[in-house]
């Protein structure tokens, strides 16, 4: 059945936020190349720039309305600390959600830069988790899983690096 890839999804390797990622995004494409059509390939590839995303795909578009609402959210905070105009910064307004608000302002509230960006991807993590729902084995499925891909691997990035080495950089 086309657009369905039960096989695919059936042996990828469960996500789970904070964890390692089981291998990088390239990898996940190699992984899926010649097991989907092309087409589906380069939406999974739009992955990467989903905020810039205009077609149709349903979980691209749900995923770009979503982050760019809680960016917006962050940028009505930090404009109002700043006394700045956020409509200047405001970006598309076509999803709105009370808790979108509440889990920018949660992150906003945090004493540690690193924690509060934790607290937002746990957000972006759990909205990936919703969009995925009732999609086990089709293309949806597949971009919600690398975008939560994408997510581990930002944060292994950030795991292991050198800190001492990016502290005296800032320094000097």
């Amino acid at each position: 059945m086309a657009g369905f890839y039960v096989y695919l999804i059936s042996s990828l390797p469960m996500l789970h936020f904070g964890a390692k990622p089981p291998f990088s995004f390239e990898r996940f494409l190699e992984i899926c190349q010649d097991k989907i059509s092309v087409e589906d390939i380069h939406l999974i590839e739009l992955a990467q720039e989903a905020l810039a995303y205009t077609g149709g795909q349903p979980a691209l578009k749900q995923w770009r309305a979503f982050d760019t609402a809680l960016r917006n959210e962050l940028v009505k905070i930090r404009a109002g600390s700043k006394h700045l105009d956020p409509l200047k910064y405001i970006r598309g307004q076509d999803y709105i959600e009370p808790y979108i608000a509440r889990a920018a302002m949660n992150a906003r509230r945090s004493p540690s830069i690193l924690e509060a960006e934790r607290l937002l991807d746990q957000e972006r993590w759990h909205r990936l988790d919703e969009l995925a729902t009732g999609h086990y084995f089709d293309l949806d499925f597949l971009i919600c899983y690398a975008l939560k891909l994408l997510i581990l691997a930002r944060w292994e990035r950030v795991d292991t690096a050198d800190k001492f080495k990016l502290l005296n950089e800032v320094l000097n």
